[in-house]
C-alpha cells in the first residue's frame, strides 16, 4: 500500500505533470492544445473517408467542427489584443520596414478574428445571418488570415536579414579591450537566439499558410495534408508556449 502511495504521489506530483496543468492553465496553451487535436481529427476523417470507412470518419469530424467552435469561443475579445499591438507598434521606434509588416500583421489578424467572431455568433444562432453574408463573412476571415500570415513570412524575412547583417558586422569589428569583447560575444548570442527565433515562426507560418489559401480556393490540397500541417504547427506553436511557462525562452 505504501509503494502504491509513493508511486502514485511520483506520478500525480511530477514535474513534468505540474508544467503541463500550468501550460494548459493559459489560454494560449489550451488554444494550442486544442487546435493540434482539431488538425489531427481533420485528418483522420479525411483517413478515414478515402478508405471507405464513412461512420468512424463522421465522428472525427464531429469532433473537428466542435473544437473548431469552442476556439472561436475562446477567442472573443482577442481581436482587440490585435488593434493594442498594432497600435504599439505604430507608436513604437524600430526599422520601417519591419514596422509596417508588423502593424499589417496585427491588422490583419484584427480583421480575421473579428470576422471569425461573427461566424461563430451564426454557428450558435446568436445572430443569425443570409447564407450568402454568412459566404462572404466566411471568406473575409480567410482572406484576413493568409494576409496576416503572409505579413508575418515578410516580416520574419526582412528581420532574419537585419539580424544576419548585424552578426557579419559583429563578427568582423575588430575589439582590443577585454570588456568590448565579452560585449561583443553577448551581442552574439542574443542575435543568434533572435535569428533562431525567427527561423521557428517562418517555418510555422509557411506550414499554416496553406490553411486559409486551401479554404480559399488558391490550392488544391486535400484534408489530409492540411491536417497534418495544421498538427505540426501547433505543436510547434505548443512547444514555444511551453519554453516559454518554463522561463527557458
Amino acid at each position: 500500500m505504501a509503494t502504491a502511495a509513493h508511486v502514485a504521489q511520483q506520478v500525480v506530483l511530477h514535474p513534468t505533470v505540474s508544467q503541463s496543468l500550468k501550460v494548459l492553465g493559459t489560454t494560449l496553451g489550451r488554444d494550442k492544445t486544442y487546435r493540434a487535436v482539431q488538425y489531427f481529427a481533420r485528418f483522420l476523417a479525411w483517413l478515414l473517408l478515402s478508405r471507405g470507412y464513412k461512420i468512424e470518419a463522421a465522428r472525427w469530424n464531429a469532433l473537428k467542427n466542435h473544437l473548431a467552435l469552442g476556439r472561436k469561443l475562446m477567442r472573443l475579445g482577442k481581436p482587440m489584443e490585435h488593434a493594442q499591438a498594432a497600435m504599439r507598434a505604430a507608436l513604437a521606434p524600430g526599422v520601417p520596414a519591419e514596422q509596417i509588416t508588423t502593424i499589417g500583421r496585427q491588422l490583419s489578424y484584427f480583421g480575421y478574428l473579428f470576422h471569425d467572431t461573427l461566424v461563430w455568433a451564426n454557428a450558435v444562432k446568436f445572430y443569425n445571418l443570409k447564407p450568402s453574408t454568412s459566404a462572404r463573412v466566411g471568406k473575409l476571415a480567410n482572406q484576413f488570415w493568409l494576409s496576416g500570415i503572409l505579413f508575418s513570412i515578410t516580416f520574419g524575412l526582412l528581420k532574419a536579414g537585419r539580424l544576419a547583417n548585424e552578426a557579419k558586422q559583429l563578427q568582423s569589428s575588430a575589439w582590443s579591450e577585454k570588456g568590448a569583447e565579452v560585449d561583443r560575444n553577448v551581442k552574439l548570442q542574443a542575435n543568434l537566439a533572435a535569428r533562431a527565433d525567427a527561423r521557428y515562426q517562418f517555418i510555422i507560418d509557411l506550414l499554416d499558410i496553406w490553411i486559409p489559401a486551401t479554404n480559399l480556393g488558391f490550392v488544391n490540397i486535400n484534408d489530409g495534408v492540411v491536417g497534418i500541417f495544421g498538427v505540426i504547427s501547433s505543436l510547434m506553436g505548443l512547444r514555444q508556449q511551453w519554453l516559454a511557462a518554463t522561463g527557458k525562452k
